[in-house]
């Protein structure tokens, strides 16, 4: 690793207190404030008389205080008026300190950097930035950097600190000189110079540009950190020791002879993938791709039994207990009549109930262990894990995967999800994972109809719903998270079901969320398969998971409040079966611009790929991965659809570069990602 003697790695010197805002920028060494770029530029390069002052945009004007008032009406505010040799100008604040009284007190001379709007009694600034100045003083010679920070972080004090450690720390380059050269990148210690002190010569507007050269160096390196970084850790992970998995197949046939329906090709293709992985003897960190319904839970189950075959457990983690539950059922039912024993485990178990599971799971009785987050706290042992299944594994941080991951050593590792990668994002996350895309959906799928519908014509959506069971037909009708409240979220599902239920005294009206018990949830889900419940109320409980085909119209309440692969996932729910299928996404007006981009991309698109793709758009790569607290190291400064080309050169880069130029691949990871190594083994 690193030499220890590295200035560049030392901890920031600063007090206390001042190390623990840093701490919440992400800054910890002397580096992190290189790389500490500024958010925009402010132009104190040019001052306005008062009167020519434009509109609408941040102007610096100077002028002496010749009035100042506390103004009580309509609330207490700082009422100041300047003066320059061309007219007045009032300065307003709402909240202000003693100490601006003070530097605000008539005869001063300021300088105020801000909007100018008309105000009731004439132009003002409202909150300007401030500096009092001598008569005379020179102006700055280029524009101002300012800095994401946090409260008690001044941007004078924060700007000291960044500009000392470009004074005195060697920045040398990471990048060989003929990599630098054939890809036309600038120097990295010009890059950050440039960027922090701007020659007099760039405007905001050059600054701001993305193509900028010295923006371009920047995210390049970032990009080539994660590339580097990624192929680190599949060479690691291939050097690495695993049960070699090789099932005689007995239990595979038996299954496959029992179900109703053969597997596509894309299943048939994924499968020898899988099982050709777990055959080798270092860990599978395989992803399963597929859309809504293309049948990636009976290839988790084949695969699961081939590590049966071979004499080892398999745990199949998901990351709610109603999904978790669903496959609890259907791989009971699937695998149980083989003989093979499935265990439960969730945190509402009962403690003897509970007992029992972790016994079975540790002396080997229980062959499948199926679970929500339980699965990977410390009395959970198994007796010989070969295989870990994460679904929705987004959804999970990394240290939940490691967790379950340390619990057999080192098993192989199969990740599903139903929210479609991106290219791009592939080519980036996911760029240390082998990946496996079920592309075909089951034959006899229909197409699933989206209508967009005004809340206010909630009474003809009855109606619509009314129809569709006279016809034979089901319905799901789903409540939203409404201001990330639980309570109010069953509250809403609860009065929904009582009103559904007098509006349609003729259907049965079922109700199922997040607080029931299971017992409780799967009788609900029992009878809603077997029709015996027409129509099914639901908090977002039924996201992932649930499987009725006689299920072929969706209502969802309040869609503009949901994100793109929710809505997608719901979708799926219906359009299993033979029918004709519509989900219906009802609307609350008016809607924000984002809202609106949300609802145009999902009524447009059925294609879970393209929906991601407009989705990452939307996002960004943070919020697309489930949580930006997932450890991930997201992306600061490159844009993964707009920098496609920089990440395509960095993709090519990193195997050379760690083949022909290691001690600087070694500084280029020190630089970027020190710290932060240990997440990249999730």
């Amino acid at each position: 690793m690193r030499p220890p003697e590295n200035p560049a790695f030392a901890p920031v010197s600063a007090p206390a207190a001042t190390l623990k805002r840093l701490e919440r920028l992400g800054i910890r060494r002397r580096f992190d404030l290189v790389l500490h770029l500024p958010l925009r530029y402010e132009d104190e390069t040019h001052l306005y008389p008062i009167v020519d002052a434009p509109y609408g945009q941040p102007v610096l004007v100077e002028g002496e205080v010749i009035a100042q008032e506390i103004q009580f009406k309509p609330r207490r505010q700082l009422v100041v008026q300047i003066e320059d040799r061309t007219g007045t100008l009032v300065l307003r604040f709402i909240h202000f300190y003693p100490s601006q009284q003070k530097q605000l007190a008539r005869g001063r001379r300021v300088r105020a950097l801000g909007e100018i709007r008309r105000g009731f009694f004439g132009d003002e600034m409202v909150h300007p930035k401030l500096r009092e100045v001598a008569e005379g003083e020179p102006l700055a010679e280029s524009l101002t950097p300012i800095y994401p920070t946090v409260n008690g972080l001044t941007q004078p004090v924060l700007r000291r600190m960044i500009h000392r450690e470009l004074d005195t720390l060697p920045l040398p380059d990471t990048l060989p000189d003929a990599v630098r050269t054939a890809l036309r990148l600038m120097a990295f210690d010009e890059a950050v110079k440039l960027l922090h002190r701007p020659p007099p010569a760039y405007s905001a507007q050059q600054l701001a540009d993305p193509m900028l050269p010295a923006w371009q160096r920047l995210k390049f390196d970032e990009l080539l950190a994660q590339q580097l970084s990624m192929r680190l850790a599949y060479r690691a992970r291939r050097q690495g020791r695993a049960p070699v998995i090789q099932g005689d197949g007995h239990l595979r046939q038996a299954l496959s002879a029992n179900l109703p329906f053969a597997l596509t090709g894309a299943q048939q293709r994924v499968l020898v993938e899988i099982t050709t992985d777990m055959a080798k003897p270092h860990p599978m960190n395989r992803l399963l791709q597929g859309d809504v319904g293309s049948g990636k839970t009976i290839v988790a189950a084949l695969s699961a039994l081939a590590a049966i075959e071979a004499g080892f457990q398999v745990a199949l983690m998901a990351p709610t207990e109603i999904l978790a539950e669903q496959h609890y059922i259907k791989l009971s039912a699937w695998l149980e009549p083989l003989g093979i024993r499935v265990a439960w485990l969730s945190g509402s178990l009962r403690k003897k109930a509970r007992g029992e599971m972790l016994a079975d799971i540790a002396d080997g009785s229980a062959r499948l262990a199926v679970g929500t987050h339980a699965l990977f706290q410390e009395d959970v042992a198994f007796e010989t894990l070969g295989l870990v299944i994460v679904d929705e594994q987004h959804r999970f941080g990394v240290g939940q995967r490691l967790a379950l991951q340390g619990k057999g050593g080192a098993p192989h590792q199969l990740m599903m999800s139903a929210t479609p990668i991106p290219r791009t994002l592939a080519m980036s996350f996911y760029a240390d994972l082998d990946v496996s895309v079920i592309d075909e959906l089951p034959p006899g799928r229909t197409p699933i109809v989206t209508k967009l519908i005004n809340n206010a014509r909630r009474d003809e959506v009855v109606g619509f719903v009314d129809r569709a069971c006279h016809e034979g037909q089901q319905a799901y009708w789903v409540c939203p998270l409404i201001e990330e409240s639980e309570t109010l979220q069953l509250q809403t599902a609860v009065d929904t079901h009582l009103q559904l239920s007098e509006d349609l005294p003729h259907r049965r009206v079922g109700l199922v969320h997040g607080r029931m018990k299971p017992q409780e949830k799967a009788e609900v889900m029992a009878a809603f398969s077997r029709n015996e419940i027409q129509v099914l109320v639901a908090t977002t409980v039924i996201e992932v998971g649930v499987d009725v085909p006689n299920a072929s119209l969706m209502v969802i309440e309040h869609a503009e409040r949901m994100g793109l692969a929710q809505l997608h996932q719901l979708r799926g729910r219906v359009g299993r079966g033979a029918a004709r299928s519509t989900c219906v996404l009802m609307f609350e007006a008016p809607l924000s611009e984002l809202a609106k981009a949300r609802l145009k991309v999902i009524y447009e698109n059925t294609d879970g790929f393209e929906i991601a793709r407009q989705d990452l758009q939307i996002r960004g790569p943070g919020e697309f991965l489930g949580a930006r607290q997932s450890g991930v190291p997201m992306l600061r400064f490159a844009d993964l659809e707009k920098d496609l080309a920089l990440l395509e050169s960095a993709r090519g880069l990193a195997p050379e570069m760690l083949k022909s130029w290691p001690r600087e691949a070694e500084a280029h990871l020190d630089r970027w990602l020190a710290g932060r190594e240990h997440f990249l083994k999730a």
